[in-house]
C-alpha cells in the first residue's frame, strides 16, 4: 500500500530525522561510575538487593530514550496527516450544461423534436450558478456562470442547426470552465462517431461530476441526400438508406421526378439538369429527419459562359482548355470576319494587328462593361491598338527570366508556373501583378474596371512549356469563371457550417432573415444572397444523418436547484495523533519526576 494511500502528506516523516542526534547522544553518554561504600554495601547483602536483574536495570535507563522516540514518532506522523476514506455529502451549486444542438437533434418523434426534449431536461438541471454551451459546427459558450433565470432564458433562446455538430469539442469547452466544484450535464442524441467518450473520461480524471442524459428517439429508417456533385449544369446527389426494410423513394428537382429503390444501407446516385436559379432536390415521402430530406442548389440565372477567342493563329492548346470548362460556350473568331452579339468573355489571342476591327476591341469593352471580362495574352510584336485593355506598356523582349514568388490568389493556388523563354518586357500601368518576374515585368497582371476584370497573360505561347503542364487547364478554368464572375458551381453550394466570409460589411439575406456582416457561418439549411450572388448550404453528412444511437449510461437525473453528491473524501486524524503526542510527553515528565531528576 502506498503512503498516499494513508497519509495527506507523507512528507511530514522526515521529523523522523530528529531521533537521528538523541541515538547518538545516547551512544556516546559515558557509562555510570562504581563507588564501593562499605557500610552501604552491608545493608543491601543483608537485604539481597544486590540479587536484581541487570537486564531490568538497563531496561529502566533506557525508558527515557523510548519515550523520547515514541514523541517523535506521533509528531512526524501528525504531520503527515493520516486520514480514513469516509462518504460525504455535498450540495452542487455550479453547473456546467452542454446542449447538443447539431442536425440530427431535430429528429421528430410524438410530435416533438429531440432538441425540444433535450432543452427541457436542461432547464431541470439549471443550479445556482449555471453555464450554457452549445454543441454545433463549432462550440459556443453562450452563458458563464449566470443565475438561474438567466441560464433558462439563454435555454430558452436556443435552436438546433441544420449542420453536423462537434460534441466532443463542446464537453472539452465544458471541462476548460468548470469549476473544481462543478458538475458537467451533458443533453444529446450521443448519434455520432463516439468521439466524444474521450472528452467525458478526460473530465472524469479531472475530478469533474459528468452526466450523460440521451434523447434519441425516432429516426428508424432514415431516408436522406449524403452527397451531391457538379458537372457542367447538372447535379448529382447521393441517397443513403439507414433503415433495415427496403425502401422507394421519388427525388425531384425543377420540375424533374426520378424514383429509386434502396435497400438496407443501399447509396443510389441520381442526376438532375439544374434549372436557372436553381431548385431544391426533395426525396418523398419525407421521414422523422427532414433535414437530409431535402438539398439546396443555388445557380446563375444564366448558368452558360460565353467565350470569345480573337485570333488569327488559333492556339489549340488555349481553345482546348476553354472548351472543356464546364458550362462554357466557345466561339472563335478570325479578324477581319467582323463579330456581333455579347460575351461573357473575350481572349485576344496571336492576333494579326492590320486585320483587327474596332468591332473585335468594343466587343471587349462590352464585356467589361457588362460586368464581364477580357483577356489579352502577349504576343511578339505586341499590338498597340488595344488601349485601355491592355494592363503593360510594352518595351521589347527579353529571354529566359527568373520568376519572383506568385502572389497568394485563387488565380494562382497550387499552380507551378514556370520561366518561359521569352516573354515582353514592360510595366504595369494598372492593376496589380499576380505572377511577375525578378525585374519586376509582370507575366499576369489582374486589374478591376467597375463591375468588370481584365487580364493580361504575359506567356508567349510558342515560348512557353506552361502549355504542356496538367495545371494549364485549371488556371483557364479559373480564370474564366472569374473573369465572367460566375464563381464555380461547387462554390456556390456548401455543407451547413460553412463560413462565407467578404471583403466588407456586406448586406446578406439568410433563410431567418437579413443580417449585415463581414462573414456569415451557414447554420441553417436553405438559400443565401450577398453581393448579388446567390448561394445554398445543406447537410451533406453521412455520420450526422445515421440519427439512430446506440443506448447509453446516464449518470444521474437530477431534478432540482441544487443536487445532493455522495462522494468519499479523506477524514484526517491529526487530532487524535496530537492527543496521542501530548500523552506521550506527559508520561516522559511522569518518568523524570519519578527517577528524581524533576
Amino acid at each position: 500500500m502506498a503512503l498516499s494511500d494513508v497519509f495527506l502528506t507523507p512528507l511530514g516523516f522526515a521529523a523522523l530525522a530528529a531521533a537521528i542526534p538523541i541515538i547518538i547522544l545516547y551512544l556516546i553518554r559515558p557509562d555510570p561510575r562504581t563507588i564501593q561504600f562499605p557500610t552501604f554495601r552491608f545493608l543491601t547483602e543483608d537485604r539481597r538487593e544486590d540479587q536484581s536483574n541487570p537486564v531490568f536495570e538497563r531496561l529502566k535507563r533506557s525508558v527515557l530514550l523510548l519515550l523520547q522516540l515514541l514523541a517523535i514518532l506521533l509528531f512526524a506522523t501528525a504531520l503527515a496527516t493520516p486520514y480514513a476514506p469516509v462518504s460525504e455529502s455535498s450540495t452542487v451549486e455550479e453547473t456546467v450544461l452542454v446542449v447538443d444542438a447539431s442536425a440530427s437533434m431535430t429528429v421528430q418523434s410524438g410530435g416533438e423534436t429531440r432538441f425540444a426534449r433535450a432543452v427541457d431536461e436542461a432547464e431541470t438541471a439549471v443550479t445556482g450558478t449555471t453555464s450554457v454551451v452549445v454543441a454545433g459546427a463549432n462550440p459556443t459558450v453562450e452563458l458563464r456562470g449566470g443565475p438561474p433565470d438567466e441560464a433558462r432564458s439563454v435555454l430558452s433562446g436556443l435552436s438546433p442547426t441544420a449542420a453536423a455538430g462537434d460534441l466532443r469539442s463542446a464537453i472539452s469547452t465544458a471541462s476548460s470552465i468548470a469549476g473544481e466544484e462543478s458538475r458537467i450535464v451533458v443533453v444529446s442524441d450521443f448519434a455520432d462517431d463516439g468521439a466524444w467518450q474521450d472528452a467525458v473520461r478526460v473530465a472524469r480524471a479531472r475530478g469533474l461530476s459528468v452526466e450523460l442524459r440521451q434523447f434519441a428517439a425516432g429516426g428508424e429508417g432514415n431516408v436522406g441526400v449524403v452527397d451531391r456533385s457538379f458537372s457542367g449544369n447538372e447535379v448529382t446527389v447521393a441517397v443513403k438508406n439507414y433503415g433495415n426494410a427496403s425502401v422507394t423513394r421519388t427525388a425531384s428537382l425543377g420540375g424533374q421526378e426520378k424514383s429509386l429503390s434502396l435497400g438496407p444501407g443501399d447509396v443510389r446516385s441520381l442526376t438532375f439538369e439544374i434549372p436557372a436559379s436553381g431548385g431544391t432536390v426533395r426525396l418523398s415521402p419525407g421521414d422523422d429527419f427532414p433535414t437530409d430530406d431535402v438539398s439546396y442548389v443555388a445557380a446563375p440565372s444564366d448558368a452558360v459562359v460565353d467565350v470569345l477567342v480573337v485570333t488569327n493563329d488559333e492556339n489549340r492548346y488555349l481553345t482546348t482548355a476553354l472548351s472543356v470548362i464546364d458550362s462554357v460556350e466557345l466561339t472563335v473568331t478570325n479578324p477581319p470576319t467582323p463579330v456581333s452579339g455579347d460575351y461573357d468573355v473575350v481572349v485576344y489571342s496571336n492576333v494579326n494587328a492590320e486585320r483587327l476591327l474596332s468591332s473585335h476591341l468594343e466587343a471587349g469593352r462590352e464585356a467589361v462593361q457588362n460586368g464581364g471580362g477580357v483577356v489579352v495574352q502577349a504576343q511578339d510584336p505586341m499590338p498597340t491598338r488595344y488601349g485601355d485593355l491592355l494592363l503593360v506598356s510594352p518595351n521589347g523582349t527579353a529571354t529566359n527570366p527568373t520568376l519572383a514568388q506568385p502572389a497568394e490568389t485563387e488565380l494562382t493556388r497550387n499552380v507551378d508556373f514556370p520561366p518561359p523563354e521569352l516573354y515582353v518586357r514592360g510595366e504595369l500601368r494598372d492593376g496589380r501583378p499576380v505572377v511577375r518576374t525578378a525585374d519586376g515585368t509582370p507575366l499576369i497582371a489582374t486589374a478591376q474596371r467597375g463591375e468588370g476584370r481584365i487580364l493580361y497573360y504575359g506567356y508567349i505561347e510558342d515560348s512557353s512549356s506552361f502549355k504542356y503542364n496538367y495545371q494549364y487547364p485549371v488556371f483557364w478554368k479559373r480564370a474564366v469563371y472569374d473573369l465572367a464572375g460566375r464563381p464555380p458551381l461547387s462554390e456556390l453550394n456548401v455543407e451547413t457550417g460553412t463560413r462565407l466570409s467578404f471583403g466588407n460589411e456586406t448586406a446578406i439575406t439568410t433563410p431567418d432573415g437579413a443580417v449585415t456582416a463581414s462573414s456569415i457561418r451557414l447554420d441553417d439549411a436553405g438559400f443565401y444572397e450577398a453581393g448579388g450572388t446567390r448561394y445554398s448550404a445543406s447537410l451533406l453528412s453521412e455520420p450526422e444523418s445515421a440519427v439512430v444511437a446506440p443506448d447509453i449510461e446516464a449518470a444521474g437525473n437530477g431534478s432540482v436547484a441544487t443536487r445532493e453528491e455522495e462522494r468519499t473524501v479523506p477524514d484526517p486524524l491529526t487530532e487524535w495523533v496530537a492527543l496521542a503526542v501530548v500523552g506521550g510527553l506527559v508520561l516522559e515528565v511522569a518518568y523524570l519526576r519519578r527517577r528524581g531528576d524533576l
